[in-house]
């Protein structure tokens, strides 16, 4: 199946604790239905110091869902994402509210 959701794209949060709010797409992890986005789903972390890296809590991005996230079309509203195939025999996304083309 073709990815819907890829790296660097910016969705919205449908459901739980965080909905509404809208990140970048940091990792997509199909095999699991998961992803990673900046700012969204923070949880704390305790980290113990090393030579390398300093001590302390800190908030990091937990995965989330695939089905819990959606695209964001220009308007920065959910939407759901469609395939074309253009002249040049491409296959493209696009957002099914506007019709926009949202790669390539």
């Amino acid at each position: 199946m073709a990815a819907k959701i890829k790296k660097g794209d910016t969705v919205v949060v449908l459901t739980g604790r965080d909905s509404g709010r809208s990140g970048e797409v940091i990792q997509v992890m199909p095999k699991e239905g998961k992803a990673f986005v900046r700012g969204v789903n923070l949880v704390k972390k305790h980290q113990k110091q090393t030579n390398t890296q300093e001590g302390g809590i800190i908030s990091k991005e937990a995965a989330i869902q695939l089905s819990n996230i959606a695209v964001a079309d220009a308007n920065g509203k959910p939407t759901r994402v469609g395939f074309r195939i253009l002249d040049d025999g491409r296959k493209v996304r696009f957002a099914k509210t506007t019709g926009d083309q949202i790669d390539g």
